[in-house]
């Protein structure tokens, strides 16, 4: 396979071909330092803030689709074959304000500033998703970012009524559709890209097996898909990643599988691309999976990542695990499936072979039997790593609990579930002294430790009311926990 050493892709109006590109240079680095496009803001530097956020337009299933990324932690290596949008390429027509610009302005969105190219590229997304977004849909668009002068009013009410101003079909991203799509698919050439000097080396796969190969060749190398994790790492950690090998644009990774019994995920799958196939056959994880980061980041994030770094704070696994998934691992040509719960080993180990990556997870979808929920407690509500995030499922026969799977995170060294609570509650009938009793239960199934986000002794009675209030909201009664 021959191999080229240039990344390539559209940022706003041009065509760029850039060689030698290290593994750890941000897409925020590049733009700011080398294109001197400075609309694009630095803020925190961990994709918490928003204020570096602009538009990144990919090929999906030859379709062309634009998200709202953070390029503070977006590696510049991982936008080969992609559109890249700052807040310089937005205008209206004649060169006057973009309809998201001039709502801003109309509605006073803006006071100091230094946050608003961000929230306007955020906002400029959402236009061309849902040209009247509701209230809400505004809300969660703007998960990702901060306005420190607290101007969150106005910047809602302009972000209404951009539709006022201009409508998506006369934007011109919908008029050169065609055209930059047309670009894209021209700078798909099926070659690795290997770039960067010998110390900061970047490689970008051809395809699934290619990568399999790479990854097999050079265990050692930092696997980035998202990039959600390892873009800390180099901005705040300044860790070296390289060997890095950048697998976001592979569609192998990207496919989905629907049957009456499980959806089948690719690892590439982002927590944005699932959330549709989540809001119809997981309907219980839908306010959860709006609470996953903020919008720019469950557009990158993948749940592949999530699972394959083993924290025990992800967001995904104990949920997944409630449900019975399983994770299928590749080493070249060869695969293992085992229960997402054998995975996690202990603190930062994992059964992961060296070169062996997270292909795809298998989710069982629950029978109508089965109840379930999602819980996660943090301290602020949107955009926050769990304190405790908890999945529930437990099967009810002819008013006996047959099945019940309850695992957690934050609780211990992994994702884990609370073996002793399951067993508290299984031939039991479904009351609420079954779940009182599972709650004591699990006492001995963890041993939480205390830290900046909640103590040991906090963790413990959260999950344990967790049990409660699923009980009660299951059978339909009103919540009233316990301090």
């Amino acid at each position: 396979m021959t191999h080229r050493s240039e990344i390539r892709f559209l940022l706003n109006g041009r065509a760029l071909s850039l060689p030698e590109v290290p593994a750890n240079q941000t897409l925020l680095d590049f733009l700011r330092l080398d294109r001197r496009l400075t609309g694009t803001k630095e803020g925190c530097a961990e994709g918490d803030c928003g204020a570096c956020t602009v538009l990144v337009g990919r090929l999906h299933a030859g379709a062309l689709r634009y998200e709202a990324v953070n390029a503070c932690i977006r590696f510049t290596a991982s936008l080969d074959g992609c559109h890249v949008v700052t807040i310089e390429h937005l205008s209206g027509p004649d060169g006057a304000l973009h309809p998201v610009q001039r709502a801003m302005v109309e509605h006073h969105g803006a006071q100091c500033g230094f946050c608003t190219p961000g929230i306007v590229m955020s906002l400029y997304a959402l236009w061309m998703q849902a040209p009247q977004p509701t209230e809400a849909q505004v809300e969660t668009a703007l998960q990702g970012n901060l306005c420190r002068c607290t101007g969150y009013a106005p910047i809602i009410r302009a972000a209404v009524a951009v539709s006022q101003y201009g409508t998506p079909e006369a934007d011109h991203l919908m008029q050169e559709r065609g055209r930059v799509t047309a670009e894209l698919v021209a700078l798909k050439d099926a070659r690795r890209v290997e770039t960067g000097p010998e110390n900061n080396r970047a490689i970008v796969p051809a395809d699934l097996d290619d990568f399999a190969a790479a990854y097999a060749e050079q265990p050692q190398a930092t696997v980035i898909a998202g990039s959600t994790d390892v873009g800390l790492w180099v901005t705040k950690f300044l860790r070296p990643i390289s060997p890095a090998i950048f697998i976001a644009h592979l569609p192998e990774l990207k496919a989905v599988e629907v049957s009456s019994e499980a959806i089948t995920v690719g690892a590439g799958v982002s927590y944005s691309e699932l959330q549709p196939l989540i809001a119809e056959h997981l309907p219980h994880l839908a306010d959860y999976w709006d609470r996953i980061a903020g919008w720019q980041v469950r557009n990158m994030g993948t749940i592949g990542g999530n699972i394959a770094n083993g924290s025990p704070i992800g967001d995904t696994p104990p949920v997944l695990i409630a449900l019975g998934a399983e994770v299928t691992l590749r080493h070249g040509a060869e695969r293992r499936t085992l229960p997402l719960e054998a995975y996690f080993v202990d603190y930062g180990k994992q059964d992961r072979r060296p070169g062996e990556f997270v292909e795809s997870i298998r989710i069982p979808l629950p029978s109508t039997a089965t109840r379930c929920a999602a819980y996660k407690i943090s301290k602020r509500r949107d955009e926050d790593i769990s304190a405790v995030a908890a999945g529930i499922s437990v099967t009810v026969t002819t008013g006996q609990i047959t099945e019940a799977r309850i695992a957690l995170g934050g609780m211990a060294a992994t994702p884990k579930r609370a073996s002793g609570a399951e067993a508290a509650l299984l031939g039991q009938p479904w009351s609420e002294a079954s779940f009182a009793a599972a709650a004591r239960a699990m006492a001995d199934d963890f041993a939480p430790l205390s830290d900046w986000r909640a103590s040991a002794d906090y963790r413990m009675r959260v999950a344990q009311n967790l049990l409660r209030r699923f009980f009660l909201e299951q059978d339909g009664q009103p919540v009233r926990l316990s301090a």
